[in-house]
């Protein structure tokens, strides 16, 4: 797709109608402290730990949203007793988790994976350890998301594995048909295009009759960092794991020990609040941010200050304020945080290339392809590499931006319209996949009093103030 023409009133890639936002225009600088809710990567991994554990566990401050909630009702289909309890998170409850309880009788099971990548990437290999079939299906937009990769190990690992597609190109529906154990062993896999299918086999590896040793064969893993994730998390749950190898992983047989978790703070969607700083010469404070973590947010710590922000760590409260421009950047790897990083690069002062995501093209829709389309429609200047984008500074223009019903488009909106007015989200809702509680929270951001010093004038717009009220674009 290199190339792709940067024509501003590009048609929607694929984009269902829906309701639009006004995004808010921010007329000063923000000032706001941000707790936002937990993390949907730590959430689902701990679920489906719990979900095979010795013994009941315990999660605490998890995330509520779609996402989750999908996973939760896809473990209380292959037999996990799931339960809210009141905690002291001011985002919902504490789970309880009961483990899966083995049958001898086979039963039906279906799974509704939504467009969590977790749930369909995560559940069909905890499903082989079951003894029935499993059908697994989700949106529409999830049938585009690839899954050759865990079908193909499943089959591999002697698991029946029936659906419309076979091979590399194998998409959901489809059904699996465990037998109520899994032999495990060594298994070679490409996972170039998702580090979801090792974390999805590490995670019930210990499970396996013969633990499991993962081999990766094939051009680079994206998002190691969530690999690392799940490694961490494992350990932490008295599963043996040895990385000490580049591309294998091998997981021990053994009990998963029952638990009880209090969940991260979501990193990566406390990104666009910090771009809120950035994007209007303010300050926003993010409490309790962790001192050390496993979550890819944490590289806000090292992204924000390359667009000239001033980032600090003090006292478990992390402090962005943003600087008197938006510097153009080079990344090689922003991962999931690309769509906030590329909304800021887009309205900064010099050119940016971001590079090393070409893996985005799989997630909840094509990012890299849906990014030029949006941004170039509200006037941009913004080309697709093989690997990634190249943004080159333009004033921007009222218009709609497109979600596709992916919720990291939704906030990449959303932070373009805090510098140019008349921007409107189509499906501001698509953000109750990681955070239900995103416009409402986005809003009170911006209501939480006028700068207090920090970033203390509103930055110039450029020619973007000009453009967005109706002047000349250059």
């Amino acid at each position: 797709m290199t190339g792709t023409t940067s024509a501003t009133h590009a048609a929607p890639l694929s984009a269902e109608p829906g309701q639009h936002w006004p995004a808010p225009y921010a007329a000063r600088p923000v000032n706001a402290t941000v707790a936002v809710p937990g993390s949907k990567s730590l959430t689902n991994r701990y679920l489906v730990l719990a979900a095979l554990a010795d013994g009941p566990s315990r999660l605490r401050a998890p995330l509520h949203s779609r996402d989750s909630a999908l996973m939760i009702q896809a473990l209380r289909q292959l037999g996990a007793t799931i339960t809210e309890v009141p905690g002291d998170s001011v985002f919902g409850p504490d789970l309880e988790v009961s483990p899966i309880t083995g049958s001898d009788a086979a039963v039906e099971a279906s799974i509704d994976c939504g467009l969590a990548g977790t749930v369909m990437r995560f559940v069909p290999p905890l499903a082989a350890l079951r003894n029935g079939g499993t059908l697994f299906d989700g949106d529409p937009h999830a049938r585009l998301r690839p899954m050759g990769t865990i079908i193909t190990a499943l089959t591999s690992l002697g698991v029946t594995v029936s659906g419309e597609a076979e091979g590399p190109t194998s998409s959901l529906p489809f059904k699996v048909e465990g037998t109520g154990q899994v032999r495990g062993g060594h298994l070679v896999i490409d996972a170039s295009a998702s580090s979801q299918f090792v974390s999805a086999l590490l995670l019930v590896g210990a499970r396996f009759t013969e633990g499991l040793h993962l081999e990766h064969v094939g051009p680079p893993v994206p998002s190691l960092d969530h690999i690392n994730m799940t490694v961490a998390a494992l350990r932490g749950v008295g599963v043996s794991v040895d990385d000490s190898r580049p591309h294998h992983w091998v997981v021990s047989p053994g009990p998963i020990s029952a638990f009880d978790q209090r969940i991260e703070q979501d990193l990566s969607n406390a990104g666009p609040f910090l771009a809120a700083a950035v994007a209007t010469g303010g300050t926003v404070r993010i409490p309790n941010w962790p001192e050390g973590t496993t979550q890819v947010g944490d590289m806000w710590r090292s992204i924000l200050p390359a667009f000239g922000a001033t980032v600090s760590l003090e006292d478990g409260t992390l402090t962005v304020t943003g600087g008197t421009e938006i510097n153009g950047v080079e990344f090689s790897d922003t991962s999931e945080l690309a769509p906030t990083v590329a909304a800021l690069c887009a309205l900064a002062t010099g050119p940016s290339r971001l590079s090393g995501i070409a893996h985005l093209r799989g997630h909840e829709t094509d990012r890299l392809a849906a990014l030029v389309s949006e941004i170039n429609r509200l006037g941009g200047d913004v080309e697709e590499t093989p690997d990634g984008l190249l943004i080159r500074p333009v004033p921007l223009h009222p218009g709609v931006f497109h979600s596709y019903a992916d919720h990291r488009m939704a906030t990449a909106g959303a932070i373009l319209g805090l510098a140019v007015r008349g921007v409107e989200v189509e499906d501001i809702a698509t953000t109750a996949k990681t955070m239900p509680e995103f416009p409402q929270m986005w809003t009170d951001m911006l209501a939480q009093g006028p700068d207090s010093g920090s970033g203390a004038s509103r930055r110039p717009r450029h020619a973007r103030e000009e453009a967005s009220n109706g002047g000349t674009q250059h």
